[in-house]
């Protein structure tokens, strides 16, 4: 990275944690509501451990970073050395009393290439504008009864939504103020455990070893999101808690495949430039990731794919801006939305093509949106089911997933 771009990320990084707080009222009222049923662990620790960390007394990992380091038990998952404290915890603030307003309100100030975070969780459908996100990282929410955590890491170019119910218990998740290979490191306000958010696993702290269950919720044109979810609904920026130059973004020029990322101590995977954009999968112990330059073809592309015996399709679609290119978001040079799928549909293998700005199977002529759903002919109402994948940065992405395959055009 030359010197001045990392001069200017470490006062973007600034910029982003300034701010005046709003009053009182409008950053304690939500419109969630809690009682979904809690989910099993997912991950290493013992079930009783677990609940025993939760229970209180812990020693918290916040306070011993940087300190003399964690001496607890479990051991940690990585260097601590290798994690950068850049801010101290919350100075970037997360949405914790998240509101929302009706498409048409949102229109009022979303540009139609923007990009959003789209969440689906049974008839509930959310959109969390990125012009939002890269302010706060984390938006501790309730969706279809669900409590979840979105998080978005501006400096690795990725969005990530989890359950955040640890055993019996829901908690939120806040921003530490470091950095693990260039990402956001969150913490449990619980135990006060630091987690990756590349890969949902405490790995420093009284939960280390415990792995969040991540929920699909990938980034979408704003156009896109208001066009197939007319009855969805936005996350305010009016009432976040915190006063943001919303739709402005404060790393601008970051995303230069020329450049390096910021804080990085990992090793270099050089099979790609490091701010190389990739769509990345995960089947069991496999992993796959595609250059996105390779995906892009006119307004709209398809793309076959395989992994873990598993057929992919990979959909591309012109019209989303890059959030962390321009000094406004929306003037960001056009990166496109992307969905992966599982082509099969009843029993019936679907071969997809792409004629001007839309998708068709060929096997029935079915027009199909970016986000797996049949518009029109005989398919109409059908949904493809999604395979989670990531839009992130090479060096994330490989650094989480050393053992991935890269395709390259």
């Amino acid at each position: 990275m030359s010197r001045r771009l990392g001069i200017g990320v470490a006062l973007a990084l600034f910029v982003a944690a300034c701010g005046d707080a709003m009053p009182d009222e409008a950053a304690s009222a939500s419109t969630v509501t809690a009682g979904a049923e809690p989910s099993e662990v997912v991950g290493t620790v013992d079930p009783g451990e677990v609940e025993s960390a939760l229970s209180g007394g812990t020693v918290s990992a916040i306070d011993t970073l940087g300190r003399g380091g964690w001496d607890g038990s479990p051991a940690p998952l990585i260097d601590e050395s290798d994690v950068g404290i850049v801010l101290p915890p919350d100075t970037i603030p997360s949405i914790d009393a998240p509101q929302f307003v009706d498409i048409a309100t949102a229109d009022t100030y979303l540009e139609d290439v923007e990009p959003v975070v789209y969440l689906q969780i049974g008839d509930d459908v959310r959109a969390y504008p990125v012009q939002i996100l890269i302010w706060h990282e984390i938006v501790n929410d309730v969706v279809g009864g669900e409590p979840v955590a979105v998080t978005y890491c501006p400096l690795c170019n990725s969005a990530v939504t989890y359950r955040r119910v640890i055993g019996d218990e829901i908690v939120t998740f806040g921003t530490s103020g470091a950095l693990y290979n260039s990402a956001l490191v969150m913490y449990d306000r619980t135990t006060e455990s630091l987690w990756t958010h590349y890969d949902g696993r405490a790995v420093i702290g009284a939960l280390t070893g415990v792995e969040l269950d991540p929920i699909s919720a990938p980034l979408l044109a704003w156009a896109d999101f208001k066009d197939q979810f007319p009855d969805g609904i936005v996350l305010d920026r009016d009432r976040t808690g915190a006063r943001r130059d919303y739709g402005t973004n404060p790393y601008g020029g970051y995303d230069d495949v020329g450049s390096s990322p910021f804080l990085f101590r990992g090793d270099a995977d050089t099979r790609a430039e490091l701010l190389r954009r990739v769509v990345g999968v995960v089947i069991g112990e496999d992993a796959k990731a595609w250059t996105l330059d390779g995906l892009m073809d006119g307004v709209a592309s398809v793309t076959s794919g395989e992994l873990a015996g598993q057929d992919l399709v990979i959909l591309w679609k012109a019209g989303q801006a890059s959030a962390l290119d321009s000094s406004a978001i929306s003037g960001g040079f056009d990166v496109g939305s992307v969905g992966v799928f599982d082509p099969h549909v009843d029993g019936r293998t679907l071969t997809f093509e792409a004629t001007g700005p839309g998708f068709f199977d060929i096997e029935t002529g079915t027009q199909w949106s970016i986000t797996g759903r049949a518009l029109d002919g005989e398919l109409a109402g059908a949904q493809l089911t999604p395979v989670p994948h990531l839009d992130t940065f090479w060096f994330s992405w490989s650094s989480y997933r050393g053992q991935t395959d890269l395709i390259d055009g």
